[in-house]
């Protein structure tokens, strides 16, 4: 099977307590296989790695954020996966989001991907989960980007990911 080439920009929504929303997806061909997964989805045509990220936070959880209110990249990764029998290829820029207590609460999560849940992480739930999220080391990370505060180093690239052979 030859792998859909795909671009993404994902959203790392963080509240006002440094919760990460994370939506809970499944592959309905392999049982028991589910991961957790930032908000963000695939770049349309025509469409730049921001205006994606602004359509897919609206388009997820039913908040409107201005473009800028995003940070500049802070991560990138390539990942290698299959869902429901289709394979990807997929390059991902991730950018941080900071919502108040107020849009926190006003989240919906509505999209058929997320249809298994969606919670707000701490870091230490992130940290010590045995349920599988993505991206891998996703705490350590996440705590690297929010103690830079607004100083914006330049993006780390997290690797190059076979999903399907380390699922874990």
């Amino acid at each position: 099977m030859t792998p859909t080439q795909r671009r993404t920009s994902r959203v790392l929504l963080v509240d006002d307590r440094d919760r990460l929303l994370l939506l809970c997806g499944r592959d309905p061909r392999r049982p028991g296989a589910r991961w957790w997964f930032t908000v963000g989805g695939g770049v349309e045509d025509g469409e730049d790695y921001v205006r994606a990220a602004v359509r897919e936070v609206r388009e997820e959880t039913g908040l409107t954020l201005a473009a800028h209110r995003l940070s500049p990249v802070v991560w990138t990764r390539q990942a290698v996966f299959s869902v429901d029998g289709r394979g990807f290829d997929q390059y991902e820029e991730y950018r941080l989001a900071r919502v108040t207590a107020d849009e926190a609460r006003g989240v919906e999560v509505t999209t058929e991907e997320a249809r298994y849940g969606h919670h707000w992480w701490t870091l230490a739930e992130l940290a010590t989960t045995r349920q599988t999220v993505r991206p891998k080391r996703l705490a350590a990370h996440l705590s690297a980007v929010l103690a830079a505060g607004t100083s914006c180093p330049a993006p780390l690239h997290l690797g190059d990911f076979d999903e399907d052979a380390d699922p874990g």
